[in-house]
């Protein structure tokens, strides 16, 4: 029980840590400020056999080559701007389009690509860790000094916790997520069709055909009911993952989730038939995307495992993607001097 830290190389001139939590129980997790990104998180089965469930690499220079956000805080605006570009209080920004013509995780180099402060504490609930960064105004072509910061909590009921909050001092927008792709199984335990996700969802986002590019929401909310992206009452993600279409076949979509934003509620579950493991997460954030790990493609090897398609999945909970470009959703990203943006999600370990 407790925290350990230990060097784990440098970026950009800073020195890189990685620290360990471990909570009463014996859960475990590694996390380090390059990225705040989750490296292991170690989660009994219902042997009470430890494994780790989440993708990555062992080293810091496997995250410094190509790496699909493994277990990053992304931003300042996680997922997709439509054309990397946006109008905020009449005047117009133009972004970098690092996911075809749009802007995707925060541009070139989002969050997940910078050097964070870390303060670790104990604390009456368990082990926890404040990252703090500072994105300067201008920073990937968004306006505004934001001060962002990111709390990990692995608490001694088996729930971890994560809590991001910024503030501004000119009007900016804001969208940030937490990126671990889980495999309850085990990360090398290969693709997670069997397993079985719930989402606490009537309706959600579709991304729609734009003139060029990868399709991004546009406004439109269309109920699940009699759709592949039913999930409303537990399913394999791979019973309907070819009907959900896509290049490469795949889910990618947000969902919107039920209940009213800003209170804490049940986004979504996933159980693994095999080890008993069972995920639940709740959020107050208004949407969730829900990613099947379309796009690893056996390139990427982390831990000794390669990580081919379906792999493993994202449960991003966050603002709508292309918010700022969507009359009616505006107003989820936009951060203004003298508010705080806050963002909390829970993850429930358990077994059954």
């Amino acid at each position: 029980m407790g925290i350990g830290k230990q060097s784990y190389g440098q970026v950009d001139g800073k020195e890189v840590f990685l620290y360990t939590l471990t909570n009463e129980h014996g859960l475990s997790l590694k996390a380090t400020n390059y990225g705040t990104i989750i490296t292991e998180f170690h989660v009994p089965d219902r042997a009470g056999k430890l494994e780790d469930i989440v993708l990555g690499h062992e080293r810091l220079d496997g995250y410094l080559k190509a790496t699909p956000y493994f277990g990053a805080t992304v931003g300042r605006v996680a997922n997709r701007i439509e054309d990397a570009h946006f109008e905020l209080e009449g005047k117009k920004y133009q972004l970098a389009a690092n996911n075809g013509p749009h802007t995707l995780h925060g541009g070139v180099k989002g969050w997940d690509k910078v050097v964070w402060e870390a303060a670790p504490e104990e604390s009456s609930q368990g082990p926890t860790i404040l990252f703090t960064y500072v994105s300067k105004d201008g920073e990937e072509g968004f306006p505004g000094t934001v001060t962002a910061s990111v709390r990990y909590t692995l608490a001694n009921d088996n729930a971890f916790q994560v809590d991001m909050q910024a503030t501004t001092d000119q009007t900016t927008i804001v969208n940030m997520a937490h990126h671990s792709y889980w495999n309850l199984a085990g990360y090398d335990s290969g693709p997670i069709v069997d397993q079985e996700l719930t989402i606490a969802a009537r309706s959600y986002t579709p991304s729609m055909p734009v003139a060029h590019g990868d399709p991004v929401p546009d406004g439109t909310v269309t109920s699940v009911q009699g759709t592949p992206f039913d999930f409303t009452v537990a399913k394999p993600i791979g019973k309907d993952l070819p009907a959900a279409g896509g290049t490469p076949v795949g889910f990618d979509q947000n969902w919107v989730v039920d209940g009213e934003p800003g209170k804490m509620r049940l986004a979504a579950r996933v159980r693994e038939p095999k080890s008993g493991r069972v995920l639940t997460l709740e959020t107050d954030e208004p949407g969730i995307q829900f990613y099947s790990g379309n796009f690893l493609d056996g390139s990427i090897t982390g831990k000794g495992a390669t990580y081919a398609r379906h792999t493993g999945f994202c449960l991003e909970t966050q603002r709508f993607p292309n918010a700022i470009n969507v009359p009616a959703w505006r107003s989820q990203v936009i951060l203004k001097p003298g508010q705080t943006y806050k963002h909390s999600m829970v993850l429930r370990f358990s077994v059954e």
